[in-house]
């Protein structure tokens, strides 16, 4: 049995974008742009 954690703060992200809207696609590319800025 393989256990999975998950951080809390990325199940909040998502829910709270979903609840806006935003698809999981959405909010990758939004992640993957910002990290190519840093």
């Amino acid at each position: 049995m393989e256990i999975v954690a998950f951080d809390q703060e990325w199940i909040t992200l998502i829910k709270s974008a979903k609840k806006l809207g935003i698809s999981l696609e959405e909010v990758q590319q939004f992640l993957n742009s910002a990290s190519k800025k840093i």
